[in-house]
């Protein structure tokens, strides 16, 4: 069955009666179009303090095979409901550059994703969009500057703010731009770039604010460029923060969606976890808590990426803590994890299987570090037999690990009621003990190496000149008190995407480290991981159509 048979099966409602299971009036919301709406911030501020119990999914290292990290939340969502129980979901918006790359849409599979899946793929309500005009328009203040008077002393040299575009495209990675007959025509020469949107630091800084006087205090703190004399010159200096938040202001409201089951959803914000920190926004999941007895929410890809990530920068800037950490993991991926190869049946194993369950112990490691509960998610595939079922099953049962199979993507929520009380127990059972993994007030280097350690499994971090001296340069500015937020390869816990498992002692590569000063954070950038990503052999964009009808084909 496709998506669009199983849309047309789904128990979907107009957004307006969704809103009103979680106590939204139709005044609370702004449609857009039957089944999606913004949220007013300042009407979410109202709903009051009561707080219910905050679920984060993260997951083994990405691999091939798949792990169905936003199956498995979406179906813990539905399987919640079929339970009775009053659950609202707390995601990320979609990209969509991914979305026409490699990686497909981000909006679950199967019986389980969020409605309507098409829009939410493409447009949605134009909040990347947004951001990636606020962001054009501050480097094209930035590049005028350069061109008029130049009275804030800026180096050419040295302005850090890329261009943002929501799409991927290498050939833009690294550029030149000011040419031209002069400098009224064309501008300033000078190395420039673009990023994917989601990269950035308005990106994070969208989703890390509380409310308008936060995210303006945010952008005017960004640091764009560096002077003559080596100092920072920020949005402040520029004075065009007003201008930013008018093209920020519906964009700063969460979006509300539901389930194919009916619960509902907010989906906001779209920080990438392997280069910013890789969640839905603050608002959204605070608002989800004060509506709903039970909140699910999901950090892009693994433990060490997004799941590091919501805990030592998102627990820290919003003051929640997460009752309950669900890990998913599939068992080919696990087996990919143990050396097996998905091109050659032979090499699936149950003893690659055994081999693999490394990676999963790492990032139950990772996420017990904080002191959290932590239940294995186990999406489960037609292939998968009982022996290999058993395997996973009896290893968790050894460590001390709760664990649960789903098949939410065949079975919908009814496929994760097994899960969904094997997290309801775990939170009624256990208390947490949350703590962070380091500091602020340590020395960077410091941070990054305790999240290099402690997460990644790494024995030693090194790094480049250029990553010494910009070190140097934030703590002598006064930046050496924020946070890391680590770029690096989703595909490995360490930095060279062809290494699986769980290697321990290797040597960490940080290659250029950026200040994200407005998000709150410094961004050590490792390997070859690179901000703006290219288009695969075969794009995802070469299967998509829109037929004589209207529907779209090919969009996954």
């Amino acid at each position: 069955m496709d998506d669009i048979e199983i849309a047309q099966n789904a128990k979907v409602k107009p957004i307006k009666e969704v809103a009103a299971t979680i106590g939204l009036t139709e005044d609370d919301i702004e449609p857009y179009g039957k089944y999606i709406a913004k949220i007013p911030y300042d009407r979410l501020a109202k709903m009051g303090d009561k707080k219910g119990k905050l679920v984060m999914v993260s997951a083994i290292t990405p691999t091939p095979a798949g792990e169905g990290k936003t199956v498995t939340t979406i179906g813990l969502i539905q399987g919640l409901g079929r339970l009775g129980k009053k659950v609202v979901g707390a995601l990320r918006e979609p990209s969509i550059g991914p979305t026409f790359g490699i990686k497909g849409g981000a909006t679950g599979g199967g019986y389980s994703q969020v409605y309507p899946m098409w829009d939410i793929d493409l447009h949605f309500t134009g909040d990347i969009h947004a951001v990636t005009a606020a962001h054009n328009l501050l480097s094209a203040i930035v590049d005028n500057e350069l061109v008029r008077d130049n009275v804030h002393n800026i180096d050419p040299t040295r302005v850090v703010l890329k261009k943002a575009m929501d799409i991927n495209a290498r050939e833009l990675r690294n550029i030149v731009t000011g040419l031209g007959r002069d400098r009224i025509l064309g501008g300033v020469p000078h190395e420039a770039g673009f990023l994917i949107t989601s990269a950035s630091e308005i990106s994070a800084i969208l989703a890390l604010s509380n409310d308008r006087a936060d995210l303006r205090r945010r952008l005017e703190r960004m640091v764009v460029a560096y002077t003559y004399d080596n100092k920072p010159v920020t949005v402040k200096d520029l004075g065009c923060v007003g201008a930013m938040m008018v093209l920020l202001k519906d964009a700063i409201n969460p979006n509300l969606v539901q389930t194919l089951e009916g619960q509902p959803v907010f989906v906001h914000g779209f920080p990438f976890a392997n280069i910013a920190h890789g969640t839905n926004s603050v608002i959204a999941t605070k608002a989800a808590l004060s509506l709903g007895d039970y909140v699910i929410t999901e950090a892009g890809f693994a433990s060490d990426l997004g799941g590091e990530k919501f805990m030592d920068i998102v627990c820290r800037e919003s003051g929640m803590r997460p009752d309950c950490v669900v890990l998913v993991a599939s068992i080919r991926a696990l087996m990919t994890h143990g050396g097996a190869r998905l091109e050659d049946e032979s090499t699936l194993t149950d003893d690659a299987l055994r081999f693999g369950l490394c990676n999963l112990d790492k990032h139950i490691e990772n996420m017990s570090s904080y002191g959290v509960p932590v239940v294995v998610a186990v999406n489960r595939f037609q292939h998968d037999t009982p022996e290999q079922m058993n395997i996973i099953m009896d290893h968790c049962r050894e460590i001390g690990v709760r664990c649960a199979f789903s098949e939410a993507f065949s079975k919908g929520g009814e496929g994760a009621v097994e899960l969904a009380n094997t997290v309801l127990d775990v939170l009624d059972t256990v208390k947490p003990d949350f703590h962070f993994l380091y500091q602020t007030d340590s020395p960077i280097k410091d941070k990054i190496e305790a999240v290099a350690t402690n997460i990644y499994g790494a024995g030693s971090v090194v790094y480049s000149k250029e990553a010494d001296k910009a070190i140097a340069q934030m703590e002598a500015d006064g930046y050496g008190n924020l946070p890391v937020c680590i770029a690096k390869t989703q595909a490995s816990l360490t930095d060279d995407s062809k290494v699986k498992g769980a290697p321990r002692g290797w040597t960490l590569s940080v290659r250029e480290v950026t200040l994200s000063a407005g998000a709150g954070f410094i961004v050590p950038v490792c390997g070859t991981l690179t901000l703006m990503p290219g288009l695969p052999k075969v794009p995802a964009a070469m299967r998509m159509d829109l037929l004589e009808d209207g529907r779209i084909v090919g969009l996954k």
